[in-house]
């Protein structure tokens, strides 16, 4: 096995600076995008790594650190964008960094396909270990978290006053936050790449929606049968 693949721990600081100068570099704060988002995906990716070994391990931790280094609001209309302008980006970087430059491409297109957005289909196992490992961090108590701290960001409401579960209305996520969970998070675990990545995001999505069910019934909202 090539050293470098093996020599995660000399990489992850080295490359934990280049996302937090990144983040750092407009002045502005996402605490739904930041360094420990960055953390966890790769603890997400962790898991999965334990289930192939065969993948290269220096190629993901490598795209979960980078995979936001540009990150535009969930409102910008470029957001589609981020995710391949992240990539170019890393590539730059890490070829200056002295990255191993045949995983350079690898790493690239894992960046670049993570993105629900982008709607680019993940053709590696890195890239698939990737993109679950970041959309699991949506999911559960934390991605709970964050749905919420974003709705904040761009000014949304909680959830409809008269009909939370949107059982006689359309979804509307731009407008209430609790939307957002069958809208696009219900959804996550269908598309999950690798068994483990289903496995963790059912076991994460039943939480939130057992929150959705209880909002409803704080809010004195009666469920249709």
């Amino acid at each position: 096995m090539n050293e470098a693949t093996t020599d995660l721990a000399g990489w992850r600081p080295r490359l934990a600076a280049l996302a937090a100068g990144a983040a750092g570099g407009d002045g502005a704060h996402d605490g739904a995008h930041d360094g420990a988002h960055l953390e966890r995906v790769w603890r997400n990716a962790q898991l999965l790594l334990a289930r192939h070994p065969e993948a290269d391990a220096l190629v993901v931790m490598a795209a979960c650190y980078l995979h936001d280094l540009v990150n535009l609001p969930k409102n910008d209309p470029d957001r589609a964008q981020a995710s391949t302008r992240s990539a170019r980006l890393a590539r730059h970087q890490l070829a200056w960094m002295g990255f191993p430059p045949e995983r350079l491409d690898a790493v690239a297109h894992a960046i670049a396909a993570h993105s629900f957005s982008a709607g680019i289909t993940a053709a590696s196992l890195e890239a698939k270990i990737v993109q679950d490992a970041d959309r699991l961090d949506g999911l559960g108590a934390i991605g709970l978290a964050r749905m919420f701290y974003i709705a904040g960001m761009m000014g949304s409401s909680l959830a409809h006053p008269d009909d939370p579960l949107g059982q006689a209305r359309d979804f509307d996520d731009q407008r209430y936050a609790l939307d957002h969970i069958m809208v696009k998070l219900a959804k996550l675990p269908g598309m999950m790449q690798t068994d483990g990545g289903r496995a963790l995001a059912g076991e994460r999505l039943a939480r939130l929606l057992a929150f959705r069910a209880e909002f409803a019934a704080e809010s004195g909202v009666p469920v249709s049968r």
